[in-house]
Order: structure tokens, then C-alpha cells, then sequence
């Protein structure tokens, strides 16, 4: 049914392998010729294992009704950039944000392999999902963090749901290096998205979008970048398949101190020159040397899409318009949301063009960011007076 393939070489490599014997990294192939499709695209959304027969496991799946995720139309952002602009908000995930989309298949890889423990590096979000599906599966968990550069609202998931937190002074870049030469000694399943079949859970964001409607972009916050390139991979599927008619164009977006990928498609090329101290307000994108940088480039590329960088403050105002839609979501999520508009600021953006914004995470996953930017709450006396005098002078 699959096999996983060398990104570089094109070995087959064993089912077990990470990254292949060359150093590179590994993708799920099918023969889609041999796979009967039991699903249709009928907008009736139920989760990631609606598309079972494309996601390569045997047992039966760890899940926590992960997916089904909402697809918005962006009224105002689609007046501001002159297209109809429509925001996949994966931070209504189970633990809000699209990692449990390819948590919930790596964990049961992992009980398919017979793995006792799972281990990851993570700026958050990876780290929440790992310990919630380890917790489920009944499995241990352990959690390499930067130290102090984590938002706290993933940090406490992590140590709910009962993972073993170890901070690591230095950034993500570090600890990811750190638990890769861990899994060499210890019997622990690794769940970065280094993992190829983490990035098979994430495809199915494509798979969930044409349910509804093939953009002619799509725009994806790249942190390790791994998602962009599962994304791409899902329509490009959908495609061979004769599911969908096109592929949309991938369009990566980084912050301005953390981007390695922004500056290798300005040179064209598909090597990156990793940053040593990365810094963004927006940490789950916070990432100077992405693991998966070759993928999100081949499908940058191969789509004909773009990579746009944008600042701190591009962000935190993209982050309120969402706001304003209703939509709350971390500062990385909306970087999409403020490449696509700077993207329409430069005229790149044509008009009614139907574009999707991924937003990855929800926005009590950072909430101090939210205090920073906005105050905290007015304190009065318990008296409708000092109420409405404090309302009265409330802007």
C-alpha cells in the first residue's frame, strides 16, 4: 500500500526510519492506482479518519475526534485584500492546534511499532498534542523545551496530560538535536514532524479544504515547515487521484528574525543557511534551522507558489483583524493572515481570487502576548457610578 522513499535518494527505506541512510529526509508514497477511495467530498466533515484509506496505518487509530475543523469567510479581511479570503482555523483541534492532525496518526505508529514511550522537541503545540495522545494511548511521554521560551498556555498542557518536561538552555534548534541523538540510545518513538508520518495526519487539512473549494493559494505559517509541505502533499494526492481539477499555489510565511526559508527562495535555492538566535512575538514559529526546509521548498516550487516575511507588528495586527472576525488565534497563526495581506499591498493579489489562510493555533495557547497587547482590566469599586465613569473613559 506505501512505502517511504528518500527525498534525496529515492532509497526505500524500512517502515521504521525517520530519515534515510543519506541523511535525507523520508515521504509516505502510495501506489494511488492500487487504493480504493471509500470516501466522498461531500462536505460532510469527520475527522482525519474519514480518509483512512490514504493515511498509512494498520490498527485501529489513537484519536481524540481530531479534524472537522471550521473553514471562515473572512469578511473583512476579503474587503481589505479585494479576494474572497476564507481561514482554516486548526486551533479548534482537541488541543488547539493542527499538531493532533498528525499526532493522532504518529501515535498509533508508534503502538503499532510496539513503543512503550514517544519524545519530542517543541516550541509548545507539538509538545501539548504529543502528551494528550500519549496520555490516551496509555504510553510516557518526555519533552525537551527551550527554557523560558515557551508560551504558558502550551507548557501547562504538556504537564496536565502527564509528559516529562525537561528544559534545555538554549532554543528549539538545540533540544531537537538533543532528542534526535536520544532516540539513537533510548527506545523512544521520536514525534517531531522529522517523523514522515506525522506530516500524512496534517495532509488532511488539504484533504478537508477540497471538501469545499480549491483556492487558488494557500497561505501556511512556516515554523519547522513541516506543514506546508503536508499540505501540498494532500491536494497534490487529491490530484492524481482525479479528486480535485488543480493545486493551489503554497505560500510559506515567516517572521522577519526567523527566516531561513524566506531568504533560500530570494537566492532559489533548496538549501537553507540556518539562523543561530532566532526571535519572533511569535513563538511557535520561532525556528532558525527547520527540519523539513527542503520539503516546504519542493513544494513551494513545484506549486509555483512564494514565501513572504513579515514583522512582529504585522503580526500582532493581523492577530486583532482576526479578532475581529471572530476568529482568535496565537500570534504565529496569523502571520498567514499578514502575509496574504502584505502580499495584496504589493499588488500580487488578484481580485476575487479565492484564497485559504491557515490559522495553526488557538489563542489561549499564548495568552500572555494577549495581556501585552491589549492591558489588563480596569479595577473599580463595586458601585454602577465607578462602572459607568470607567466605562465612559474606556477607548
Amino acid at each position: 500500500m506505501f512505502k517511504l522513499r528518500c527525498i534525496e535518494c529515492n532509497e526505500v527505506n524500512d517502515e521504521k526510519n525517520y530519515t534515510c541512510r543519506c541523511g535525507g529526509l523520508l515521504e509516505v508514497v502510495y501506489d494511488l492506482e492500487s487504493i480504493e477511495i471509500d470516501f466522498k467530498l461531500d462536505g460532510n466533515l469527520s475527522g482525519v479518519w474519514k480518509y483512512r484509506s490514504l493515511l498509512p496505518v494498520k490498527i485501529e487509530p489513537v484519536t481524540l475526534k481530531e479534524g472537522s475543523t471550521p473553514l471562515y469567510k473572512a469578511e473583512r479581511i476579503s474587503k481589505i485584500v479585494g479576494a474572497k479570503v476564507y481561514v482554516k482555523h486548526e486551533g479548534l483541534n482537541p488541543s488547539g492546534s493542527f499538531k493532533d492532525r498528525g499526532m493522532t496518526v504518529g501515535v498509533t505508529k508508534a503502538i503499532e511499532f510496539g513503543k512503550s514511550a514517544v519524545v519530542c522537541a517543541s516550541t509548545g503545540n507539538t509538545s501539548a498534542s504529543m502528551a494528550m495522545y500519549a496520555a490516551k494511548a496509555g504510553i510516557k511521554a518526555y519533552v525537551l523545551l527551550p527554557a523560558g521560551k515557551v508560551a504558558l498556555g502550551k507548557l501547562v498542557q504538556a504537564l496536565m496530560h502527564g509528559a516529562k518536561v525537561v528544559g534545555i538552555r538554549g532554543n528549539f534548534d538545540d533540544a531537537l538535536k538533543v532528542v534526535k541523538k536520544v532516540c539513537e540510545v533510548a527506545d523512544m518513538y521520536l514525534l517531531n514532524s522529522i517523523n514522515p508520518y506525522r506530516l500524512e495526519g496534517q495532509k488532511t487539512i488539504a484533504y478537508e479544504i477540497s471538501e469545499f473549494l480549491v483556492p487558488s493559494r494557500v497561505f501556511v505559517p512556516i515554523g519547522n515547515a513541516g506543514n506546508i509541505s503536508a499540505i501540498y502533499k494532500g491536494f497534490y494526492e487529491f490530484k492524481e487521484l482525479d479528486l480535485i481539477d488543480s493545486i493551489p499555489r503554497m505560500v510559506g510565511v515567516q517572521a522577519e528574525k526567523a527566516a531561513p526559508i524566506y531568504k533560500a527562495f530570494l537566492e532559489k535555492k533548496m538549501e537553507i543557511e540556518p539562523i543561530k538566535n532566532p526571535e519572533t512575538v511569535a513563538t511557535a514559529i520561532r525556528i532558525g534551522n527547520p527540519a523539513n526546509a527542503k520539503k516546504a521548498l519542493k513544494a513551494i516550487y513545484s506549486s509555483k507558489g512564494c514565501v513572504e516575511v513579515v514583522s512582529d507588528d504585522e503580526i500582532i495586527d493581523a492577530q486583532k483583524l482576526l479578532a475581529k472576525e471572530g476568529i482568535g488565534v496565537e500570534p504565529a497563526s496569523a502571520a498567514s493572515v499578514a502575509g496574504l495581506i502584505k502580499l495584496a499591498e504589493k499588488g500580487e493579489i488578484e481580485k476575487d481570487e479565492e484564497i485559504v489562510c491557515i490559522a495553526t493555533g488557538n489563542l489561549l495557547k499564548d495568552p500572555e502576548i494577549v495581556l501585552k497587547i491589549c492591558g489588563e482590566p480596569e479595577i473599580v469599586e463595586p458601585s454602577v457610578e465607578a462602572v459607568l465613569s470607567t466605562i465612559k473613559n474606556l477607548k
